[in-house]
């Protein structure tokens, strides 16, 4: 496979913990950084993909190994490593400007986004069967 993709964003504060809750430090948050890991591996398989085609998040297994602070760059890689048919696993790992910060692998599916659409419109079963009487 091989296939690599890339995204990198600047540290501010919306992306830090104490963003997320005011006595955290102001910290790149973990959540932060495994978006960014994520949209680099949505980067490296688009061009698998096919008409409405996109691929969506299915697993995620992450570490985030150092800090770092507002105003550092962090730059996202991932590397396609196997395809199943549906399913594509994609290694992931996260730098600023000094060293590594996170590492992993990610999960994707191929979806078409019209037939994803049209499922999540559908009334789920609970919400057309009849209420219990109790």
């Amino acid at each position: 496979m091989g296939a690599r993709g890339e995204a990198e964003e600047t540290a501010e504060f919306k992306h830090t913990l104490t963003a997320h809750h005011s006595s955290l430090p102001p910290l790149y948050s973990t959540p932060d950084m495994i978006r960014l890991m994520e949209t680099a591996a949505f980067h490296a398989l688009q061009p698998f993909c096919e008409g409405d085609e996109i691929t969506v998040g299915t697993s995620i297994h992450v570490e985030h190994r150092v800090a770092t602070g507002v105003g550092t760059r962090i730059r996202a890689e991932a590397v396609v490593e196997s395809f199943d048919g549906r399913f594509y696993s994609v290694r992931v790992t996260a730098r600023d400007d000094r060293q590594e910060i996170g590492r992993g692998t990610v999960g994707r599916a191929v979806v078409s986004v019209a037939k994803f659409l049209d499922r999540l419109s559908m009334p789920r079963p609970s919400e057309t069967a009849p209420s219990p009487v109790g």
